[in-house]
């Protein structure tokens, strides 16, 4: 006669090992830095582009802003790929 369904051997649930290493944490200080700089720099790019010939250190930096800002936004994202 044949086995029903019911009758089969039911598959064990598999249940990861535990593991003892204990959950990165950031620093403190990662995450304000992290916004910080991101925000400085878009701010450093929008002031350059709306006022940068009335502001006297931005007159002689001409493009130069624009690497002081990108430089603000890639150590955010540099920052960002380190927050856990």
């Amino acid at each position: 006669m044949p086995k029903s369904r019911n009758d089969r051997k039911k598959k064990a649930v598999y249940t990861p090992p535990p593991t003892s290493e204990k959950p990165k944490i950031s620093p403190r200080w990662l995450a304000p830095a992290m916004v910080a700089f991101g925000v400085l720099g878009i701010l450093w790019i929008g002031v350059y582009y709306l006022a940068g010939g009335m502001v006297p250190y931005m007159r002689d930096l001409e493009d130069w802003n624009l690497a002081i800002g990108f430089g603000g936004i890639i150590i955010a994202v540099i920052l960002s790929t380190r927050w856990h």
